[in-house]
């Protein structure tokens, strides 16, 4: 007896430690595709400003390469250097935080609020089905509105507004504006989550008395988190996008969208800090998909919910 328990306790052990090395691996494998990514920008970036001429290339008077002098394609280093130069009563790298930290927590706000709204239509549409092919449609189609345009707008309804008797605060338009990208992929994402759990799963806790508020919370919301999930990514990206582009659409300052608008006015012979802050720009995706990325985490037991017909598990 004691033999055959030790056999299945062994059995049970293997599986688990193979799927923790897999793991370890996996993590691993991802590490080092992005600083192979990242090495292989900065080997094409040194070759393109190497090899092509510093007027750029042209064929019948269109240019098929762009110039590649320091004014238009600086050296990765001189980027990388540039950081400690003076700016003001501090240095670039400095001012390239600061200004990347409000946009960090702008963007952060924007997710947030995005996030809340997406998950709110996505729960009304799939518990209205009239709601749905209502109400989609337009969803989509309100990402094809040029941010540009919608920006000031925004920025003029909400100068109108006060919120507990405060008045409209230029970063709350922001805020909306970059929560406007960021809504859509997230509703997208928990409507299809949501649709997820087999129709067996469903009639089985009908057959329990489960109301719909029970069936919600109980099987539907964990079988979105793997749809949910890749959309929060993807509007985390967004809100980066959207917060930067209403800084410089707005015309507010304190954020690296303007600080870019800054520094390119600077530009006129070394784009080195140009290059730095639209670097500093794209980092802030970077940091804000990994805090989604800390969420997955607390919520990987959800990654193969049952109840969603999924048995690679």
């Amino acid at each position: 007896m004691t033999m055959s328990a030790n056999m299945i306790d062994a059995t049970a052990v293997l599986p688990a430690a193979g799927r923790a090395t897999t793991v370890r691996r996996a993590r691993v494998a991802r590490v080092a595709y992005a600083v192979a990514a990242f090495a292989s920008v900065v080997v094409i970036w040194e070759l393109v400003k190497l090899l092509v001429p510093a007027d750029g290339v042209g064929i019948g008077g269109v240019r098929v390469l762009p110039r590649t002098g320091d004014g238009a394609l600086p050296h990765v280093w001189a980027v990388v250097t540039v950081l400690g130069e003076t700016d003001g009563t501090g240095t670039v790298g400095t001012t390239l935080v600061r200004t990347a930290g409000f946009t960090l927590i702008l963007a952060l706000l924007a997710l947030l609020l995005g996030t809340v709204v997406g998950i709110g239509l996505a729960v009304a549409m799939q518990r209205f089905g009239w709601l749905e092919r209502g109400i989609l449609p337009y969803v989509v189609l309100s990402q094809t509105v040029p941010l540009i345009a919608l920006a000031p707008l925004v920025a003029a309804w909400g100068g109108r507004l006060a919120i507990g008797g405060q008045p409209w605060r230029p970063w709350m338009s922001i805020v909306v504006i970059a929560a406007y990208l960021a809504f859509f992929p997230v509703a997208i994402g928990m409507l299809r989550g949501l649709h997820a759990p087999s129709a067996a799963s469903v009639e089985l806790l009908r057959s329990c008395s489960a109301g719909w508020w029970a069936t919600l919370t109980r099987l539907r919301f964990p079988a979105a988190v793997p749809s949910l999930m890749p959309a929060l990514r993807l509007a985390a990206a967004a809100s980066v996008i959207g917060a930067v582009v209403a800084e410089i659409s707005t015309g507010t300052t304190g954020g690296i969208g303007r600080q870019i608008i800054v520094f390119s006015q600077q530009a006129t012979g070394d784009a080195a800090r140009l290059y730095a802050a639209v670097i500093a720009a794209a980092l802030l995706g970077v940091v804000l998909t990994g805090l989604v990325g800390l969420v997955e985490l607390a919520v990987r037991r959800y990654n193969h919910p049952p109840g969603t017909g999924d048995t690679s598990s």
